[in-house]
């Protein structure tokens, strides 16, 4: 599978290095974050295309496996709330889909394993 090269805008380009030197998550998902980081391209505010997951967007994704459809919007963690559909930008989906576009397939590992989605589509709030 190809790997796309993650599309950021400044600040959300710092909010996920900074988390990167501070987070606990797993040895394959910081590789992986690390290595997406090095090769990202990164857009002012203004010019980030509108189809990218970023914060205060919301994604509709599909569980390639399962078929089974999540959607949630990007949020700082203190907003976060899974009744209103509101995900930290830091757990684990979050992290996962930051920077990618519509259509692209993503793999992450989550806690029951690695997991394989596909953004359907990206609604910028």
């Amino acid at each position: 599978m190809e790997t796309k090269s993650l599309s950021l805008s400044k600040s959300d380009f710092k909010l996920l290095k900074e988390h990167l030197e501070k987070s606990n998550m797993s040895a394959y998902n910081k590789e992986k974050l690390s290595n997406e980081l090095k090769e990202a391209t990164i857009y002012s505010e203004a010019e980030l295309p509108s189809d990218v997951v970023c914060l205060k967007s919301e994604a509709r994704i599909a569980n390639t496996k399962t078929g089974k459809e999540f959607t949630f919007k990007l949020v700082m963690p203190e907003e976060a709330n899974i009744k209103l559909q509101k995900v930290s930008v830091f757990a684990p989906i979050g992290i996962a889909l930051f920077g990618y576009r519509t259509n692209d397939i993503i793999t992450w590992e989550m806690p029951d394993g690695l997991q394989e989605f596909k953004i359907l589509s990206v609604n910028r709030m």
